[in-house]
């Protein structure tokens, strides 16, 4: 086997945090040899526990690796994977893949996907969405858009970590701008659940009486049947934090200012994660939104069963 083929068996992941480190697990569980790097020591040795191998860079894993996932949180610690000094661009072979994971503006991985086509690698965008335990089961949906080349080269390791993948069209920007409908709902929707909840705790129902009534009724919505009971353990440990809908949000927001569309409803969930980050919960569970009533209100949540 020639060292470009033992390269292509190698894949790379950049980013160990919850979504990170679940779709690298999945790629060892499907046999893949996973070379991964993370500045999150306890992420970087449950990789290597679990018989995945870690290195100390960008530049580390690309030089082992053809093929490159970057699941980080936004565009700027993207740009710091590629291109810092000890990026991914400093040793990716030429023609080799990076598939970009993270949420980010459409408009922003356009230009990337320009820039790397200039510097001779492919991009796939390919934003995903499930949380954490799809991921680690392997089972994400994945909204992406790219050349068939890429698509190509691209294949076993999305079959790997996804239930579906969405072939979007042939150039990025496309599975970003999907991510954003996907966001801009997700957001409402959990912003949405947690308005409802505290109403209905406000009228003195019981809260898992609530959970049972709704999630069997019209009003039910994925987000509500998931995120509630957090909310009911008083359980704020973060799957998706507070702070990465202040950002998708503001994106959807920013997006929608380069249309130009008006996006009020989604204005207002951000308003609403925005209050409950500046009231210091931005690094919580994103059901923590509901914490706004709890300051604006004086709303009694449910406690933690172990308080």
């Amino acid at each position: 086997m020639t060292e470009d083929q033992m390269k292509k068996s190698i894949v790379g992941v950049v980013g160990l945090g919850s979504m990170g480190l679940g779709l690298a697990l999945a790629l060892v569980d499907a046999g893949f040899d996973v070379v991964g790097c993370d500045v999150n020591t306890a992420a970087v040795e449950k990789l290597t526990a679990a018989g995945g191998r870690t290195v100390e860079s960008p530049a580390a894993v690309a030089s082992e690796a053809n093929l490159v996932l970057i699941v980080v949180v936004n565009s700027q610690q993207v740009d710091q994977v590629i291109f810092d000094e000890n990026g991914l661009a400093k040793t990716l072979a030429p023609g080799g893949l990076i598939i970009q994971c993270a949420t980010v503006a459409p408009s922003y991985v356009r230009t990337l996907g320009e820039k790397l086509t200039a510097a001779g690698f492919g991009l796939l965008d390919a934003p995903i969405s499930g949380g954490a335990v799809k991921a680690r089961q392997g089972e994400l949906s994945v909204m992406a858009s790219g050349s068939k080349d890429c698509f190509t080269q691209a294949d076993e390791v999305l079959n790997a970590v996804a239930a579906k993948v969405y072939e979007l069209g042939d150039k990025p920007g496309i599975g970003s701008s999907m991510k954003l409908v996907n966001q801009l709902l997700a957001g409402v929707h959990i912003a949405a659940a947690a308005e409802a909840m505290a109403l209905g705790i406000s009228m003195d129902l019981d809260p898992d009486a609530i959970y049972d009534v709704i999630t069997h009724s019209a009003g039910n919505s994925w987000m509500f049947e998931n995120r509630v009971p957090h909310i009911l353990k008083g359980d704020y440990t973060p799957h998706s934090a507070v702070d990465i809908f202040v950002k998708d949000l503001g994106i959807v927001h920013s997006t929608g200012r380069e249309l130009p569309l008006s996006m009020p409803i989604a204005s207002t969930a951000l308003q609403q994660f925005t209050a409950a980050s500046s009231a210091g919960h931005g690094l919580e569970d994103d059901s923590a939104v509901i914490k706004v009533y709890q300051h604006l209100a004086g709303l009694k949540l449910p406690a933690s069963e172990s308080d």
